[in-house]
């Protein structure tokens, strides 16, 4: 009886690919997954494409709602630096990769993409030596998941020139081409309609991440007289586990606050400007719709939220604030006047243009399918 055929060789003798994609925990991780995952079935309506995630993770809605199969693994802690005890593979890592690697078998895996993360690296070192690995790494400081599997991947695609790890290709951050199409002129009315804002005010978007941010909703909500003595109507995306609660102004445009945005396109055309974190997919949305932004970059970690920022700021289609400087009455003092001033706000939706790479998702299921030979 023969051997069974695996990965590159399965896909070279002339059966649908199978894509395995490891994304999972924050949007962040997840949206490049299936943008790209999207942007596969469009090349190779024939392919099949699988996600890998954890029964806690955000990835449970998201994934089964845009059509595609999860598959759930144990997470993997990550240290916050490679050390000699995660090269031994603890316990805890070893039984991930066992768990992960019965996946992609079972799946009949021909390539695993891993996006970073608690879910890709147990994908990574699962697949090395016997699947084709493709990383790819949406920010400039290179996390550890994606550190250790660039050191064993076929290509390794990133979102920005400079980002220090191996092999790294350029090729942007895939996203959805609901966004990278939108016409926002065209669908403002819809959306505001959608999201019962006021048809005719300048409209601020709001939102902190998939799980919202206290000093964004503080501030905001604190700046809700402000804004609406100023004519303006506000779209805010707290989160789903904050509350917010904001005083109504009766003839003035509405305080829409909603725990998510299920249809980030309609926020986007629904809006004038926005105020958001810089998380790489946040930055890389905002860019591709010509939004003007005021970014609030996240101030833990590594500062990678600034630098995320920084190139839509040098451009002049954005302005940063420290998350510590944003309060109500910076809010009145930068926000309003910015949100309120036609020409100045299609000046900034102008400088937007240009930034990113808005074809990323298709370059990068060229470099997948590649990598599994299709």
């Amino acid at each position: 009886m023969s051997e069974p055929v695996k990965g590159a060789e399965r896909s070279a003798a002339g059966k649908a690919p199978t894509i395995v994609v490891a994304g999972g925990g924050t949007a962040g991780h997840i949206e490049p997954a299936l943008a790209l995952a999207d942007a596969v079935m469009r090349l190779r309506p024939d392919a099949k494409v699988i996600a890998l995630g954890t029964e806690r993770g955000l990835e449970n809605k998201l994934v089964p709602a845009r059509g595609y199969q999860l598959e759930l693994i144990p997470p993997v802690p990550l240290p916050r630096k490679v050390t000699t005890e995660l090269l031994r593979m603890p316990l805890k890592v070893r039984d991930s990769v066992k768990q992960t690697r019965a996946v992609l078998d079972r799946v009949g895996a021909d390539v695993v993409v891993g996006f970073g993360g608690y879910v890709a690296l147990p994908a990574y070192l699962a697949a090395r030596g016997r699947t084709p690995i493709v990383v790819h790494e949406a920010n400039k400081s290179p996390g550890l998941a994606n550190k250790v599997g660039a050191r064993f991947a076929a290509r390794v695609a990133v979102a920005v020139p400079g980002t220090p790890i191996a092999k790294a290709e350029v090729v942007g951050i895939p996203l959805r081409r609901s966004i990278t199409s939108l016409d926002r002129p065209a669908l403002r009315a819809e959306a505001r309609e959608f999201f019962g804002l006021d048809p005719d005010a300048p409209t601020l978007l709001v939102f902190g991440g998939s799980q919202g941010a206290r000093s964004i909703n503080d501030a905001l909500s604190g700046a809700a007289k402000e804004l609406a003595d100023a004519g303006i109507g506000v779209l805010h995306a707290h989160g789903p586990k904050n509350t917010l609660v904001v005083q109504e102004f009766p003839g003035k445009p509405a305080y829409v606050p909603v725990p998510y945005l299920e249809r980030m396109d309609l926020a986007y055309a629904a809006a004038d400007v926005v105020v958001c974190r810089s998380g790489a997919m946040a930055a890389a949305e905002v860019s591709a719709v010509g939004l003007p932004a005021v970014f609030v970059p996240l101030p833990h970690g590594n500062g990678e939220q600034a630098i995320n920022a920084q190139p839509a700021v040098d451009a002049g289609a954005a302005l940063m604030v420290a998350d510590g400087d944003l309060t109500p009455a910076k809010v009145a003092e930068l926000v309003v006047p910015l949100v309120t001033d036609a020409e100045r706000v299609k000046k900034m939706s102008a400088a937007a243009v240009g930034l990113g790479h808005r074809e990323a998702d298709e370059v990068l299921a060229k470099i997948v399918l590649e990598a599994c030979g299709v």
